[in-house]
Parts: C-alpha cells; structure tokens; sequence
C-alpha cells in the first residue's frame, strides 16, 4: 500500500501539500509534531492535544527504554494505549541522544554505548535495538539510528560519521523487514487493508554539501518510506541551513515524505516548506512556552516582563484558542510570575495551538495558489513586533 501521496504541488516553489498514510490515519502535510518525549507532551493530555488538532506526536525510544521500561509499555499492549492515543506516533530511535549526551556515551561500529545518567549504569544501544524498541513501543513511524554530528564539525569526522550511519542505517532495514515478516506471519498472512508501519532513513553530513549528496544519494540506494534531514538546527548558521536542504531535497524521491528534524521557528518552516520539506518536530514551542515565550501573529511576547503586569489586552487578538479568547495578559502575566502550573498548562496549549494554525495557513496557501504572498503577509506581521528590553 502507498504511504506517502502529493494531493497538490506549489507552481511556483518546491512546496506540496501530501497525506501520509500510518496504522492510526492519515496525516496531512505539512504538518508539525509536537514532542512528547516521555510519552507526554509537557503540561498537556492527548484529549486537550486532540481538541486542537494534532495529527500526530513524538516519543522517545531512549527515554522510554529507561522510563518506564520497554516491558512496562509492551505489557500495556504499547505507548497508544499505555498514554491512550489513538492517533499517529513517530519515534526517534535515540540518535539525537548521540549529540545531547555526548558526554555520557561511547560510539563504536557496533553502536553506542550509553552510561544511564540517574544510576550511572552501561546500555549498547545497537541500530537492531533501537528498531526492536520502536517496534515493541507500537510506533507508526520508526527513525533509523544514527550519529547527529555537532557544529562545528571537522570534515573527516563528518565523512567518517556519515559511513556508520550509511552502515546502521543498511542495519536498521534489515531489522526493520525481519520484524514486518514477523508481524505478518503471526498475522497468518491474512491480507491487511490497514497501512504499514514505516521506516524513514536518515541524511547526514553535517554542513558538507558534498557530503550530503552523498548521504542523500546512498540512503535512497537503500530504500526507505520516508527520509528525513538530520544534524540540523544545531547552531549552524541559518543560511547554511537552507542550502543543505536546497540541495539535498531534489535528490530524494518526489513521493517520499520528505522529514526536517528539530527545526520547528515560523520563519524556518516557511522557508523549509517552500524548498519541499513535509514534516517537523521541534521543542521550541512547547519548552519556551514553559520559560513564558509566546508566538503570536505578531511577533514573540516575553511574558514574564514587566510591560504586561498591566495589559488587559488579549494575548493575541487575531488567535481562537482558549487563552486567547478568555485570559489577558495580565493574569498570564501574573500566573507566571506566581510560578501556577496553569500559566505553563495555558502557554504550551497557545503555542502548540499557534503552530497547528501556521501549518494549516501554509496547506491551504499552497492550494490557493497564494503561497508568496501568504508567507510574505506572515512574516511582516510576525516581526512586526518592536523588541523587548
């Protein structure tokens, strides 16, 4: 069954509006997933996640592997029913830990060995382990393993890292096809009409274009549902950003999902959408809600400063959330500075509310034909702001 199909293409950019096809529905792009690690997005249940339409979410196969236990959820009967979401789950399959821990963990060829911070214990996370968790967890869309290199990074290490992603991520299909095999014959190998799960391969090479191409070129030699972009967004420059992934898009399939990771700014997903990207993820949204940073259609409000101790006015006049039509400034303000749970519960729903609407105005001006001068009314709006002190 297909997994991935162009509804609608921009005439004038690289931009398309597609559906993705996982176990648990169909998911429209472009489309941001908010991150919910540990099996939750922070501050916020799948029921009021659902009331504002998100389609789909992400969970971690490092963090779940040790909390609360890959057997936990498996006896559960797997993460959407242990967190009761019956909607799409794509899961990173700890690769990202790779780059945040680094301090804590050991690559080799044949993996990487994780010291477990809380208990200092020893884990070999192997490109075989991390698809048997992601399978065990029931997600809908399974990440390769791989080595998100840091920036700056040194062209040797780059090259070298991106053979032993090439190499995990020849590793990983293997695992992956053992276990859709599997699933079939315990399935009896009656004729299924619902969709498969699905393996994206993962793009590396740091900045490197030439690297990237590579990458790119050979990890569509071995074949995958999906590919996604990563080692991005790490502090590199935006501009070497975008020319990454201007260069590296064109060469992968046209009717594949095409998968920025980590990369979740209003002005960054424009750009990504309009050079053929599909998918995002980011913490952004959700965390600096939690540190009182709000996204409005004007800008970003910082609203632990002292300016809005005494602004009555809506956060964000031209936004229907909930914050928005019923709390002023003043009480977010207030329940900010007064450290209430309800000031991060309210927050994150705004901000995770603010980005389903972006990615619905970009589906739709893609559509209408109307994608320039959608953006362009955006983003004189969005920075319209003047800055805060």
């Amino acid at each position: 069954m297909k997994n991935f199909e162009i509804i609608k293409k921009c005439s004038q950019t690289k931009a398309r509006v597609g559906k993705i096809f996982t176990p648990h529905g169909e998911i429209e792009t472009p489309v941001f997933i908010p991150v919910g690690t540990q099996g939750t997005v922070k501050t916020l249940s799948p029921e009021e996640l659902k009331e504002i339409d998100v389609q789909i979410i992400q969970g971690n196969a490092y963090h779940l592997y040790f909390r609360p236990g890959i057997e936990v959820i498996k006896k559960a009967g797997g993460l959407h029913n242990f967190i009761n979401w019956d909607r799409t789950i794509l899961t990173d399959s700890g690769g990202f830990q790779v780059f945040s821990l680094s301090h804590l963990r050991k690559i080799t060829p044949e993996g990487v060995k994780f010291s477990y911070p809380l208990n200092g214990s020893e884990h070999l996370f192997t490109p075989e382990k991390s698809i048997e968790i992601q399978n065990t967890l029931g997600a809908d869309i399974l990440m390769c393993f791989d080595e998100c290199t840091s920036y700056p990074c040194d062209y040797t290490y780059a090259k070298n890292s991106l053979a032993l992603t090439l190499d995990w991520a020849k590793r990983c299909k293997k695992k992956f096809q053992v276990s859709s095999l599997k699933f079939k014959e315990d399935k009896n190998d009656q004729p299924s009409t619902i969709n498969h799960k699905l393996l994206f391969g993962i793009i590396q090479g740091s900045t490197y274009l030439d690297l990237r191409k590579e990458s790119a070129l050979r990890t569509v030699e071995i074949g995958f549902d999906g590919y996604a972009l990563g080692g991005l967004a790490v502090g590199e420059p935006k501009e070497e950003m975008y020319k990454v992934i201007e260069e590296t898009v064109p060469l992968l399939p046209e009717n594949s999902c095409h998968y920025l990771m980590g990369v979740g700014t209003a002005e960054d997903i424009w750009e990504a959408v309009e050079l053929g990207i599909d998918l995002f993820d980011c913490v952004q949204p959700t965390r600096n809600a939690r540190n009182g940073q709000l996204f409005t259609t004007f800008g970003k409000i910082n609203i632990k400063n002292a300016i809005y101790r005494d602004d009555f006015r809506p956060l964000d006049e031209e936004c229907d959330c909930l914050l928005c039509r019923n709390y002023m400034r003043a009480y977010l303000s207030h329940l900010y500075r007064a450290g209430e749970i309800l000031a991060l519960r309210l927050n994150t729903l705004h901000n995770l509310y603010f980005m389903v609407k972006l990615l619905k105005l970009i589906q739709i001006s893609i559509l209408e034909n109307r994608f320039f001068e959608e953006k362009k009314k955006f983003l004189d709006k969005y920075f319209s702001l003047v800055p805060e002190n």
